[in-house]
């Protein structure tokens, strides 16, 4: 069965972008192989993002720049109550519940998942026991505050280590497999 895989860089706090959703921490040198992308983006014929970053995608092609093409295109799948009226080529926006959307894509014959974020979608999915496993790429900076991988929750979502590796430039990949059990739902104590 085809997998949902989180393929993302956060910084060291734990932000995957700052406050208004600039990413400019991540522009930085390369490591040779670029930290496994190619190899990953051969592995996925699907991408899964929320409206925001459907919104940061148009933003960044109307500011002139590309994105890498590869020898597949993959089917972009955005989540929003509210699509917008013209969508770009490539993309489908989705309204039906996650539980259900992800159970008729994983059924379907194909490679994995790539769930690019951001962090709202991705605790959406969560909460669903949508999301198999998380390859976090940690860059080695702090930016002090800004958007969290995971949207705040209150629950409980157990990981198990898979792999880690560490890079030349201080970059660490850590993959975790999400644990096959509905998320604990906690409740806080007030003060």
């Amino acid at each position: 069965m085809r997998k949902i895989i989180v393929y993302i860089a956060t910084s060291a706090d734990g932000f995957i972008a700052r406050k208004d959703g600039a990413v400019d921490w991540l522009d930085r040198p390369r490591v040779k192989g670029n930290y496994g992308m190619g190899e990953f983006y051969k592995s996925i014929d699907a991408i899964l993002l929320g409206r925001k970053t459907y919104d940061f995608v148009v933003q960044f092609l109307k500011e002139g720049k590309s994105i890498p093409k590869a020898d597949h295109e993959p089917r972009h799948y955005a989540f929003s109550r509210h699509p917008p009226k013209k969508v770009l080529p490539g993309f489908e926006f989705v309204k039906e519940p996650i539980k259900k959307f992800a159970k008729r894509l994983r059924a379907q014959k194909g490679k994995d998942i790539w769930m690019m974020g951001g962090g709202g979608i991705i605790g959406s999915f969560l909460d669903e026991g949508a999301i198999d496993e998380f390859i976090i790429h940690v860059i080695p900076t702090f930016i002090g505050e800004g958007i969290p991988l995971i949207a705040p929750r209150h629950c409980t979502v157990p990981l198990k280590l898979l792999s880690v590796k560490k890079f030349s430039d201080g970059v660490v990949r850590l993959h975790y497999a999400v644990a096959k059990i509905k998320p604990k739902h906690i409740r806080r104590k007030r003060l």
